[in-house]
């Protein structure tokens, strides 16, 4: 996971290369595919370093996405429940969703808490960015705490969205890790950051940071 200071600043450069590990690809040269509603199709021409064989390979052009953990005064979590077209069925997740253009990820976080769960809340913590797809995406998802959310504002969903809101202590948390109820797994990397999800180690969302 990316690291950041408290503000979310997160150090873009990438790691550098390990001396034994292996070489970047060199792209060749590029070509725009199809313009689709939720991403860039694009169309790399790259040079495998190990055989100098030329390679076709498809890139798809995401928008960075954000998810929020987010905590009642009681340590219990914000989730939320809606029906996802990929695997037709109900998804328990954490709130969160597309970072407009031009917009910081801090404030995409409190919008999208905002509009799915009309939760908000004075206390954020940047936990880091993982990358959904590396193999195929070039975009980030960026994980913020949220503490001490409290209900207040009516959910502001566009005309795509259905979602239903509750709230889970830890053992619920933990049952739906096990039971397979929550599966998704940018909020698995999100929650994992800071809760235990198999009741293995620490505690309940309790013992997260103050």
């Amino acid at each position: 996971m990316t690291g950041a200071d408290a503000t979310g600043n997160a150090d873009d450069a990438p790691p550098a290369p390990g001396t034994d590990g292996p070489a970047p690809w060199p792209r060749l040269s590029s070509e725009r595919g199809p313009s689709l509603f939720i991403c860039r199709v694009r169309f790399d021409r790259l040079e495998n370093p190990r055989t100098r064989e030329a390679m076709r390979r498809t890139v798809l052009e995401f928008p960075d996405w954000v998810n929020v953990v987010a905590l009642t005064p009681e340590r219990r979590l914000v989730v939320v429940r809606q029906y996802r077209f990929g695997t037709e069925d109900v998804t328990t997740e954490v709130p969160g969703g597309v970072i407009d253009r031009g917009e910081h990820h801090g404030d995409a976080a409190r919008r999208e808490l905002r509009e799915e769960t009309g939760y908000a809340s004075e206390r954020w913590t940047y936990l880091g960015s993982v990358e959904p797809n590396p193999a195929i995406q070039d975009n980030r998802c960026h994980h913020w705490l949220a503490e001490d959310a409290v209900l207040a504002h009516p959910q502001e969903l566009d005309g795509g969205e259905d979602i239903v809101v509750d709230t889970v202590d830890g053992e619920q948390l933990r049952e739906l890790v096990r039971s397979g109820g929550m599966r998704h797994a940018l909020a698995l990397t999100a929650l994992a950051e800071l809760f235990d999800l198999t009741g293995l180690r620490r505690g309940d969302p309790a013992e997260a940071p103050r």
